[in-house]
């Protein structure tokens, strides 16, 4: 399964671009992960309807992959990438003038807008595929992890950059225009992403393009994408806006004092990618996502229950030490037991799976809220994650990618 094409990582290169297109939207998503709610309840939305609109957010995402999943899988992925970003910029400059629940929801699910501290959207498959593509087999993993690692220190400086409107405010600027900024801000960085994707070089006309989306491998595929959806459902429960949302209401926390604190896990999250490929080769994929990923799914748990805030952000921090590392892990893993035509495929129906379960559970989540229940979103996430966890090693643990061999 061998990549078709190997491309250098020097500065100007495909793959350096492509690294560089999701640091600018991993920046965007995350001061937008920590703003939307502050945002939402500027416009006068209460914590249900908060969660109501992260739903949509993250249904209208799925089924853009979905279509891209099925539909695109013939399309060439940089005209996919572009024209990805083209939506993002209107969707920020969307946002500036929605005014109404009804126009906000009609945003959220039409556009980019991500609320997860994961990168849940349309752009995620198809850049998967991409950077599969441009890396031989023995490089995939490193390849994802820097590609990870990329992304999340993106977020985690965009999460620091949330506390923009309270500096904004000492220049007499309001509060609902300082978050009007940042969504143009949002905007402005699709534009510059998109110069960066018309960086990667046209597919050959040699390329295969299958008539199917999937072939040889759909089996393993579909048994992955029913697991991730599980993964996925739980982590929709503990989205970085409900997160966010429980920290303000709970403990106090300021906004300045919130963005702080998603900088620092946003940081350790990122450092945790290479870890992941570190361990990956000495103990495999698939064994490097259980074993991470359960003592993350405890420590949730953990600041869920415990009464004081400083514990409670221990606690969430070493999870952001173990949650990600999964990630790169299991990128590479999806793109190493399917065949190179059904890769963009296989990125994109892992994917939607994903999408759509995750856009169930924060509505629910609000309403546990709304009840006076806020600590059992938390719960009842890590509880499905460490069965998702057994699950996947059960299932897949036989099953091994070519460099395991």
């Amino acid at each position: 399964m061998n990549s078709p094409a190997v491309e250098g990582h020097g500065l100007f290169s495909p793959v350096s671009s492509l690294y560089a297109a999701r640091a600018l939207r991993d920046f965007g998503d995350g001061f937008v992960a920590v703003l939307l709610p502050v945002y939402l309840s500027a416009l006068g939305l209460g914590a249900f309807e908060i969660g109501v609109v992260a739903t949509t957010a993250l249904f209208g995402s799925a089924l853009m992959t979905l279509a891209i999943g099925f539909l695109g899988h013939r399309i060439d992925r940089r005209t996919l990438l572009i024209a990805a970003s083209g939506l993002m910029v209107a969707t920020g400059f969307a946002f500036t003038q929605s005014a109404s629940y009804g126009a906000v929801l009609l945003v959220a699910f039409c556009g980019t807008i991500n609320p997860s501290s994961g990168s849940v959207s349309i752009f995620v498959p198809i850049e998967h595929a991409t950077l599969s593509h441009l890396v031989a087999d023995k490089a995939r993993t490193s390849a994802f992890a820097r590609y990870s690692l990329v992304g999340a220190l993106a977020a985690a400086v965009g999460a620091l950059a949330a506390m923009s409107p309270d500096l904004m405010a000492e220049f007499g600027i309001s509060r609902l225009g300082a978050l009007e900024a940042m969504f143009t801000l949002y905007a402005l960085l699709g534009v510059a992403g998109g110069l960066f994707y018309a960086r990667i070089p046209r597919a050959s006309a040699t390329e295969d393009k299958p008539a199917a989306a999937l072939g040889p491998s759909r089996g393993i595929v579909y048994r992955l994408a029913a697991l991730f959806s599980i993964d996925a459902f739980a982590g929709g429960l503990a989205v970085q806006s409900l997160l966010a949302l429980w920290l303000f209401t709970r403990f106090g926390l300021s906004l300045a004092e919130a963005g702080t604190f998603f900088f620092i896990s946003g940081v350790l999250s990122a450092f945790s990618f290479p870890v992941a490929a570190w361990l990956a080769r000495r103990i495999g994929l698939v064994n490097t996502m259980v074993f991470t990923h359960i003592p993350s799914s405890l420590c949730l748990i953990g600041a869920a229950v415990v009464p004081s805030l400083e514990a409670a952000l221990v606690l969430l921090l070493a999870r952001s030490a173990l949650s990600q590392m999964d990630v790169p892990t299991r990128s590479s893993y999806v793109m190493a037991v399917v065949t190179p035509p059904e890769r963009a495929a296989a990125a994109s129906i892992t994917s939607v799976p994903r999408s759509l379960a995750a856009a169930l559970s924060p509505a629910m989540a609000g309403a546990l809220f709304a009840a006076g229940h806020e600590a059992w979103p938390f719960i009842l996430c890590g509880v499905l994650k460490i069965l998702y966890d057994f699950g996947l090693l059960w299932a897949f643990r036989h099953i091994k990618p070519p460099e395991e061999r």
